[in-house]
């Protein structure tokens, strides 16, 4: 099994491939032929039972393939095999060795991937910990399932099944790829439903706990939520389509109105105030929320409602000024885990996906562009500065965009991120302009005048920037999130050199020091980059402009030390989903849920605090 497993996980063998040759005067004795056949037979005998696993497991997946094919057809009626324990019947035919060391194969990765399940929850409960403030959870970008309720004709086939999110996806992708991308593209110019197509956000706590079968999401917060005493009655998950902008979300869904209302519900029922749990782009959402709640002729709940019905807001991951990497995506279809792609790969998905088709989709979902970058040079740096630089930096953060060739205007030369963003709209469709400059903005209001003026737009409403957080003294922010995983921090492009409607990509060829396929790496969660995470907790909030009630703002930082025999990092991940699995982050959120949020200390390791003061943002 050592070397099944060093072929599923990519370990390396310490094991030499052959024999080695025998050195210049080392003794050599010679050994009968047929002593030596026995000898052979015993070194390979182990080889021959993983050998034997394989083909076994082989032979099974190719079975199991072949009856899903083939139901796809009606030619087998796979709940017909179901009912005749086919399954049953196979492992009776397959050698017991092989079930043996499969099996042990699958508890193993199931112990990996299924770490600390509920002890958390136990551990606090211990202490006394329980069940006091209802908790609503918002989900982040493309975690929640997103499913088809359309009654036309080339909807019927997908009705209540997921086209994100699901198994259902990956096979509609791969056998129907055109209708998929109809489904999941919203209409360009309205940004709403395209006609006879409806998708909508999957709900309940199915919505976002798992993303595809094992591959967990919220599943462990859930589980130890419910360990100290959390089930429907007093939990909840405000799942939401999140290709939509948000002033869209509530023109469709009514999703804004929707949440305000179990908000208030749960304070009703419980007699206590509510405490809000969100996840990356889910923060921005909830942000927006705010507003929104307020704001006369929106949510109409006046300047205390968020101070009467919300005790907490803990803030994980949040992109709270954006994601960098989500301008590559919808600049040229690309991001690091494209970019670092062998080049067989990168045929193999250009074949089937290519970048003019996910520059089109990622458009076509004006929810994603939400997360470009919020607060212009003054955050993210200028051509020869940037906050997060570090000492003796040959290259400044603060050119986002390079080109190393700049002799025509699609490579216009170095481009901070205010002129890269002008770049990507000169260099777009009327639809996706205009879906842009109604939706967002992402300026800086330097003034407590300009604070309050940007209160009735509601394109102000995600840019912490340019508006305040609630009137509630009594509001308490938490800000959890994870540090000293690489992220994406600018790139490198050059002019497409094959005939296409894109005319840049990724210079992948380019790899020097922090340079890794044209992708320059800073400090971050893996995804999002630590000034988005941390300078509004760290130092934005602490603001009078920003926070003119004083509400307080805690954080706790937490490094990325995974577990390398963990596929997903293990209980000390600071990567930005895997971080909802670690357990010191499930202690913090169950104890603000159970109203021990006061025994938490904040805690900085990263240099966030000697960043933010280099933000060219200053009090009034």
């Amino acid at each position: 099994m050592p070397s099944l497993r060093r072929r599923f996980l990519g370990e390396s063998s310490a094991e030499p491939s052959r024999d080695v040759t025998p050195e210049k005067d080392e003794e050599v004795r010679l050994v009968p032929l047929s002593k030596l056949r026995n000898l052979t037979l015993k070194t390979h005998k182990r080889s021959k039972r993983r050998n034997g696993l394989i083909f076994g497991l082989g032979g099974l997946f190719g079975i199991l393939v072949a009856a899903f094919f083939a139901n796809q057809q009606d030619v087998v009626n796979l709940n017909g095999l179901i009912d005749m324990n086919f399954y049953e019947s196979l492992l009776d035919i397959i050698p017991s060795g092989i079930v043996k060391e499969a099996k042990d194969l699958q508890q193993r990765e199931r112990d990996a991937t299924n770490y600390d399940s509920f002890s958390v929850g136990l551990h606090l409960q211990s202490q006394g910990i329980k069940a006091l403030h209802p908790v609503i959870m918002v989900p982040g970008v493309i975690s929640t399932g997103l499913e088809s309720w359309g009654t036309e004709p080339g909807s019927r086939q997908y009705f209540r099944k997921r086209l994100w999110g699901s198994w259902s996806m990956m096979r509609a992708l791969i056998m129907d790829k055109a209708s998929w991308k109809r489904h999941v593209m919203l209409d360009k110019v309205t940004g709403l439903d395209p006609p006879h197509i409806k998708l909508r956000a999957a709900q309940g706590f199915d919505a976002a706990d798992f993303f595809i079968t094992g591959y967990w999401i919220w599943n462990k917060i859930l589980e130890n939520l419910a360990t100290i005493g959390y089930d429907p009655s007093n939990s909840f998950t405000a799942a939401y389509d999140w290709r939509l902008s948000y002033i869209n979300l509530e023109k469709r869904d009514r999703y804004f109105t929707r949440l305000k209302s179990y908000i208030e519900l749960a304070l009703a029922t419980s007699d206590t105030k509510v405490v809000l749990v969100s996840h990356s782009m889910g923060s921005q959402v909830l942000y927006f929320f705010f507003r929104w709640v307020e704001a006369p002729g929106h949510g109409n709940g006046g300047s205390d409602w968020v101070e009467k019905h919300v005790d907490s807001w803990i803030n994980i991951s949040g992109c709270m000024l954006g994601a960098l990497k989500g301008y590559p995506a919808v600049l040229s279809g690309e991001m690091k885990d494209t970019a670092q792609l062998n080049a067989f790969a990168v045929y193999g998905l250009e074949k089937f996906l290519a970048r003019e088709e996910r520059v089109e989709i990622f458009r076509a979902m004006p929810g994603i562009s939400s997360m470009l970058p919020l607060g212009g040079n003054a955050v993210w740096g200028n051509k020869t500065w940037a906050p997060d630089d570090l000492p003796g930096q040959a290259l400044s953060f603060g050119t986002f965009i390079n080109f190393k060739e700049t002799n025509s205007t699609q490579s216009p030369g170095n481009l901070t991120v205010e002129e890269s963003l002008k770049y990507l709209l000169a260099n777009s469709d009327s639809w996706y302009q205009d879906q842009i400059h109604n939706s967002y903005s992402h300026g800086v209001a330097h003034t407590t005048a300009e604070v309050e003026n940007n209160l009735m737009d509601p394109r102000k409403w995600i840019n912490p920037l340019e508006t305040r957080l609630p009137l509630a003294p009594h509001l308490k922010i938490y800000c959890f999130y994870g540090i000293g995983k690489a992220t994406e921090r600018s790139y490198f492009y050059r002019e497409e050199q094959q005939p296409s409607a894109l005319n840049v990509t990724i210079d992948t060829g380019f790899s020097k020091g922090e340079i890794d396929h044209g992708v320059v790496l800073a400090e971050g969660d893996g995804t999002v980059s630590l000034l988005s995470t941390g300078y509004m907790c760290a130092k934005g909030w602490r603001m009078k402009r920003y926070n003119p009630a004083g509400v307080q703002i805690k954080t706790y930082e937490m490094p990325h030390e995974p577990d390398r025999f963990s596929p997903r990092g293990g209980p000390n991940t600071g990567d930005h989903v895997d971080i909802l699995g670690r357990s010191s982050l499930n202690d913090l959120v169950l104890r603000v849920a159970g109203g021990k949020g006061d025994q938490i200390e904040e805690e900085f390791v990263s240099n966030i605090r000697e960043y933010a003061e280099k933000v060219k943002i200053y009090d009034d």
